[in-house]
């Protein structure tokens, strides 16, 4: 994705370097948003309050890619707001994306993510059912955790359609 914006995060009071030296590469963020096994999915409740849960899913062409029940509290969440939260499961090589979800109901992205999806976790998904859920990513973040990493790699990425 050539046309992302690259800078560092806003974080006060956390020594964050002003300098582009040392941010990570996207290709660095999108390996681990690819490789991940588990993601934590966060959505807001109608009351607003947070609710995150462990989901599998797949990154796929710009975007995160998972199912759940259509009576889940994770779906009710993203019918009434559609913004959405997903982090890959290793915090000290963290990659977050915010971002807006939709129920994806294109063919060929279904055929694509059900292939996807059972190579990646050995499980025969059946898309027929419906609660496919995209996240069209709006802004990621990711870091090296390690004290002697985390100033110098924090890097954020602002999406075309969110820049």
């Amino acid at each position: 994705m050539t046309d992302l914006k690259q800078d560092r995060p806003h974080m006060p009071g956390y020594g964050v370097s002003p300098e582009s030296e040392g941010q990570l590469t996207w290709d660095w963020a999108r390996e681990r948003l690819e490789d991940s096994h588990n993601y934590f999915l966060g959505t807001s409740r109608p009351d607003g309050r947070p609710h995150i849960m462990p989901v599998w899913g797949i990154w796929l062409n710009g975007r995160f890619l998972f199912s759940t029940g259509e009576s889940s509290v994770k779906a009710r969440n993203l019918a009434a707001s559609p913004a959405a939260v997903v982090t890959t499961e290793n915090a000290e090589e963290v990659v977050i994306v915010e971002g807006t979800a939709a129920l994806e109901t294109d063919a060929a992205a279904l055929a694509e993510f059900a292939a996807v999806y059972n190579e990646k976790y050995d499980w025969e998904i059946d898309t027929s059912a419906g609660g496919i859920w995209a996240v069209a990513p709006r802004v990621a973040f990711a870091f090296i955790e390690a004290a002697d990493d985390f100033t110098e790699t924090a890097t954020r990425w602002r999406f075309p359609d969110s820049a």
